[in-house]
This record gives C-alpha cells, sequence and structure tokens, in this order.
C-alpha cells in the first residue's frame, strides 16, 4: 500500500512539474482568426531554451520555404526549422536569445515567460523590449 501511494505521489508530482514547464508543445495561433496555425516543440539543449516547428496545419504550406529569410535559412524548408534559440533562464523568464518571424524572414531578441500553465508569452523586440510585438503560445493537448 506504501509503495503505490508513493507511486501516485511520484506521478502527480511529475505531472504537475512538467505543466509547470516551458519546454513541450504549444500551438501558435492566427491573431485574427485565433484558429491554430502551426504547433511549436520548445526544447532544452545545454541549459538554453530553443523552439522548431513541428506541424503546419494549413495542407498547402507543408512544404513552405523560408523565402524571406537571409543566410543558411534562405529557401530552407520552414517545417522543423528552428525558430527560437538561445535562450537562458533568467528568474521567472527565458531571455538573452533570438526568435525568427518565417513570415517575414527577420530575426528579433527575445523573451519568453510561462504566464500560465498553458499559455506562454514570447515578446519579440528590436533594441530594447519596449519596441516590440507580443504573442501567446498555448500548450498542446498531448
Amino acid at each position: 500500500m506504501k509503495r503505490l501511494i508513493f507511486t501516485f505521489l511520484i506521478t502527480l508530482f511529475a505531472t504537475n512539474m512538467n505543466a509547470q514547464s516551458i519546454f513541450g508543445k504549444w500551438e501558435n495561433r492566427d491573431e485574427t482568426t485565433n484558429e491554430v496555425d502551426s504547433v511549436i516543440e520548445v526544447y532544452e539543449k545545454n541549459g538554453k531554451a530553443y523552439a522548431k516547428i513541428i506541424e503546419i496545419m494549413d495542407e498547402n504550406r507543408q512544404d513552405a520555404l523560408c523565402d524571406k529569410c537571409s543566410g543558411k535559412r534562405k529557401n530552407e524548408p520552414i517545417l522543423g526549422m528552428n525558430i527560437l534559440s538561445g535562450l537562458k533562464k533568467d528568474g521567472s523568464e527565458w531571455s538573452g536569445g533570438k526568435i525568427l518571424d518565417p513570415k517575414n524572414g527577420k530575426e528579433y531578441k527575445c523573451y519568453i515567460k510561462l504566464e500560465e500553465k498553458n499559455k506562454l508569452k514570447i515578446r519579440g523586440y528590436i533594441g530594447f523590449s519596449l519596441l516590440g510585438r507580443t504573442a501567446y503560445w498555448y500548450r498542446k493537448d498531448s
């Protein structure tokens, strides 16, 4: 009986910890229609946060290339592309990295923060964070 209770508590704790993490799969929603347009996976590598597009909902955009990107990303497939790189944990935020907007090919400084257990705030900006744009990603149900 003690083993069963212990297993239950460990499972509950692990589930709760995962729900409080920025890591996992997130839905990016269209700002005007609020429909999911892509799924992004945020993952950790060497203590930093990264994210890549793992699903594009529009069947006509499955093979889309980043034609507005520059450098090594120019004309690379958007599906599978890393769009978030090098963020370090700083208190409740992850900052110091960059985010790519594949729609316009531009890269911005950014920070991300878990607003609620299923809502991630992404702030992209030029210069300092007052000059930028905020988007929200919503945790994808597994």
